[in-house]
């Protein structure tokens, strides 16, 4: 039978988690075998020197409509976009908000058929590959319920993207949401991030957590990038980003924590220094203010 018991890292399971995983031929963990095509995407998601990225997410309208702090897309969003690596939202965003002389990479949001008004697990693809090849997409996402109403067909239309996407040589992320009978905890997270590689997902997106998230990281065999999740202060923000990649995550995907700042450029360009450069939260949150005071 499946080990399914569910129980706690720290009981009778071996991560090695202070053994890298090797990744002979191409810097990115998990992605040696891949075609030239994604390998060629990847590296522009993920910074070959550093091997990791910043991500700014901003594909809360499609769920949520004007968001606090992206009530206007074309004019949070520009500017921004020379501080971080790689670009997280809708094609109606990208169409309507960003210039298409950008020269960011893009992952594009495919998934559809929810808002906060109903149950957010009932989603279908709605983005094709061919059209996210036609918006010259480095990657294509969708969130994946696990525990939830939805997890089958969460799973099945990550599948889906996957299944086109490596027809096209287009990465695909898996992006955890947390079911309503689950808990944000290394278990859960560990379980979740594990489904999402083994279906063939080539990076995933998840939430940190404490204690065991160097388990989560270690038992998941492709890129890990963490949610930014609900907006916390500046230096706590850092704080966070600083324990994931020290645990081995390669990057984070920030949205609230990066637009909703005081000085929101500042702190993309502190969040960029402490995952390209991993300097600690208080050198960073040093520059932040330094930036702030100077804009």
């Amino acid at each position: 039978m499946p080990d399914n018991d569910m129980t706690p890292a720290s009981n009778n399971k071996e991560y090695g988690v202070h053994i890298p995983m090797e990744n002979s031929g191409f810097f990115l963990k998990g992605s040696a075998h891949l075609y030239w095509g994604m390998k060629n995407r990847l590296s522009r998601i993920f910074n070959p020197e550093s091997g990791r990225t910043v991500m700014l997410a901003f594909d809360h309208g499609y769920i949520m409509g004007p968001t606090s702090g992206l009530e206007r897309l074309d004019l949070v969003v520009p500017p921004l976009i020379p501080y971080v690596d790689c670009l997280m939202g809708t094609r109606g965003a990208l169409r309507t908000c960003i210039s298409p002389e950008t020269n960011k990479p893009l992952v594009l949001r495919c998934s559809t058929g929810a808002t906060v008004l109903k149950e957010l697990s009932n989603e279908i693809i709605g983005v094709t590959l061919e059209e996210a090849l036609a918006m010259n997409a480095a990657a294509v996402t969708t969130q994946v319920c696990i525990g939830a109403e939805g997890e089958r067909e969460t799973l099945d239309n990550l599948a889906y993207l996957i299944n086109e996407g490596n027809r096209y040589g287009v990465p695909t992320l898996g992006v955890t949401a947390v079911g309503k009978e689950m808990l944000r905890d290394a278990r859960y997270l560990g379980l979740a991030c594990r489904v999402i590689a083994e279906l063939g997902a080539h990076f995933v997106k998840t939430y940190y957590c404490e204690p065991g998230f160097d388990t989560v990281v270690a038992a998941c065999p492709v890129p890990i990038v963490i949610a930014g999740g609900k907006k916390l202060p500046e230096l706590d923000a850092l704080k966070m980003a600083y324990k994931a990649i020290d645990q081995g995550a390669m990057g984070v995907d920030m949205g609230r924590n990066i637009f909703a700042a005081e000085d929101p450029a500042a702190m993309a360009q502190a969040v960029g220094a402490v995952v390209h450069r991993f300097e600690k939260p208080e050198q960073a949150y040093a520059l932040y203010n330094d930036l702030k005071r100077n804009t």
